[in-house]
């Protein structure tokens, strides 16, 4: 009779790749040498990594926080700035403009979520109980506009709480950080080209990576960070890659970084262009530009074009071109091997979400870490947990393509007249009926998240939650009349982003 082995644990952990995939992994898992595992990462400095994102939504905090990050010395190391959302322009129709902040917006009354409020004034009709742009009820966003930033701190009932933040990095100065940091922790970093993988004849399970000049390291578990290459889990497994370039048609990315010309702003700004759209994340040293695009509606060199004719400043490098196919593995964890970070899938960074997702598969590997008997059950739920927030993360993005109403390109009319996923179209049949948006299992968007795109790109429900009607409008106007002012008072008594920086964390060198 055979079973599970007794008392297997693990004694070695090989990722293949390094960047910000590879080193968060790492950097991660760091804590686990002091209990005898042995963790070696291979990277290859002529390959590169793609390094193109730079923008990021607030879990990295908690992550950061979490491996003992000392948070003004990473900023400072990275050339990091702070950031509170995102401003689009152009994406609902030409002249757009809205914000998807970090954070809250007022508060619930009587449990009753604030944009139900809102909406039921709204749709009232009447200029004497008109609540104005919902923009103005986030703290994110009134420190946005005014160029301010904070951490949340003090009052916990206060306004501030309301208020969250992410980074602006340098993406390959944060892998050089976290490295530092995992080497001094006993991993291992191996330089070499993987030129073969071996695997059992028994179970087809990975059991060593072999280098350029014949040098072999093995392993228990395998982590696949060789980016869109996917080594292990798509070359070598075999584990087929689903596209969604049905509903994400954008296939290729130009980027460049510029000189900056004023004081950086606290938020990322996306511009729809007319095959796709730009984005524009300010540096302490720079500020990175990009061009997402579909192949099919625009040339590169057009592309190109594009980006470099509306940088604010100087280019700094030549623009460099990407490929990819917006998509995930049909599987993440596959036999002894796990994906993470481009092997693991790619959904383009409109929201900021590459390395987040990079995160969420380290924190899963950690509550789901495995013996050497890799138990079925564990690599099912780690699948399933993975593949549902891919998932999640893939049709909020498809909403800002689906939810335009430009009709200025073919790449427009296409995103607007295409199928949108069952579980969308859900979302967006229960948001026009009566305004209600739910989080969801194991969501990455909050309810506000969804109701600052759908709102913003102006789709507008028939009617609010029959619970509004329950509250006097007189009480309500006055309600939000005092949301709007203690935000912008509050806003207005906010330090200038710049300042705190240059008093908190700014690079050596740099100037804020």
């Amino acid at each position: 009779m055979t079973g599970p082995i007794p008392e297997a644990p693990l004694s070695r952990i090989v990722i293949v790749g390094g960047g910000s995939a590879g080193w968060m992994t790492a950097a991660a898992l760091a804590r686990l040498v002091a209990a005898g595992l042995a963790i070696t990462l291979v990277e290859s400095d002529e390959i590169g990594t793609i390094g193109v994102g730079e923008a990021t939504i607030p879990p990295l905090v908690d992550f950061n926080a979490a491996l003992g990050i000392d948070e003004n010395a990473f900023v400072a190391a990275t050339q990091g700035t702070f950031k509170l959302g995102i401003e689009f322009r152009d994406w609902g129709h030409p002249g757009n403009r809205y914000v998807h902040p970090f954070g809250n917006y007022g508060r619930q009354t009587q449990g009753i979520n604030f944009h139900q409020i809102w909406l039921r004034q709204r749709l009232l009709g009447v200029a004497e109980t008109d609540p104005g742009p919902f923009d103005l009820y986030a703290i994110s966003i009134a420190a946005a506009a005014r160029g301010r930033f904070t951490k949340p701190a003090g009052d916990p009932e206060g306004v501030l709480q309301g208020l969250a933040y992410a980074y602006h990095f340098d993406a390959g100065l944060y892998a050089e950080f976290l490295r530092m940091r995992a080497e001094a922790q006993g991993v291992r970093r191996v330089e070499g080209k993987v030129v073969r993988v071996e695997q059992s004849s028994d179970t087809g399970f990975l059991s060593a990576v072999v280098l350029e000049g014949g040098r072999r390291i093995e392993g228990d578990l395998f982590i696949d960070c060789s980016g869109f290459r996917a080594l292990l889990i798509g070359e070598t497994l075999g584990v087929p890659y689903r596209s969604w370039r049905h509903w994400l048609p954008c296939d290729r990315a130009v980027a460049v970084p510029s000189a900056a010309v004023a004081p950086p702003v606290p938020y990322t700004r996306s511009t729809a262009d007319k095959a796709g759209w730009r984005w524009r994340i300010p540096l302490q040293h720079r500020v990175g530009n990009g061009h997402v695009y579909s192949s099919a509606h625009l040339e590169d060199e057009a592309a190109a074009r594009a980006l470099l004719d509306r940088l604010d400043g100087a280019p700094l490098a030549e623009p460099r071109t990407l490929r990819f196919t917006a998509g995930r593995r049909e599987k993440l964890w596959e036999k002894n091997c796990i994906a993470i970070g481009l092997s693991a899938g790619f959904i383009e960074p409109l929201e900021s979400t590459s390395i987040h997702l990079i995160q969420s598969g380290i924190v899963r590997l950690m509550a789901s870490f495995p013996d050497r008997n890799f138990a079925a059950v564990e690599i099912a739920e780690y699948n399933r947990w993975l593949i549902d927030e891919y998932e999640n993360v893939r049709d909020f993005i498809v909403l800002h393509y689906h939810a335009s109403t430009r009709s200025d390109s073919d790449f427009w009319n296409d995103c607007r007249a295409m199928d949108i996923p069952d579980s969308l179209a859900a979302r967006l049949d229960l948001w026009r009926g009566k305004g209600r948006v739910f989080r969801g299992f194991n969501a990455l968007f909050t309810e506000e998240s969804w109701t600052a795109v759908l709102l913003g790109q102006g789709v507008m429900p028939a009617d609010s939650d029959p619970l509004v009607a329950m509250l006097p409008v007189d009480e309500t106007t006055r309600f939000l009349t005092h949301m709007r002012n203690i935000i912008a008072q509050t806003a207005e008594a906010m330090p200038r982003h710049e300042e705190y920086i240059a008093r908190h964390c700014a690079a050596a060198g740099t100037t804020s």
